[in-house]
């Protein structure tokens, strides 16, 4: 089974990353861009079938390893 997992800063978070990430698509001359908020992607697969399982570990990794959950929010995504 795959999965997604999005980790991504919390409103109200300085992400410095992001605001040099649209200060270099500026200068590069990319108009239109208003605002960057950088994040984090991870591409798990997973044995068994369970999604509900599946989830549960996911979420535990992301508490303990995969977000730093003061700052940044996580989104877990289970494919088949």
């Amino acid at each position: 089974m795959k999965a997604r997992v999005t980790v991504t800063l919390k409103n109200g978070v300085l992400d410095p990353q992001g605001k040099a990430i649209e200060g270099a698509l500026k200068s590069l001359g990319i108009a239109g861009v208003d605002s960057v908020r950088q994040g984090k992607v991870f591409d798990i697969e997973l044995s068994g079938s369970d999604k509900a399982a599946a989830e549960a570990v996911l979420k535990a990794a992301c508490d303990k390893l995969l977000a730093n959950t003061v700052i940044e929010n996580y989104r877990v995504e289970i494919g088949a």
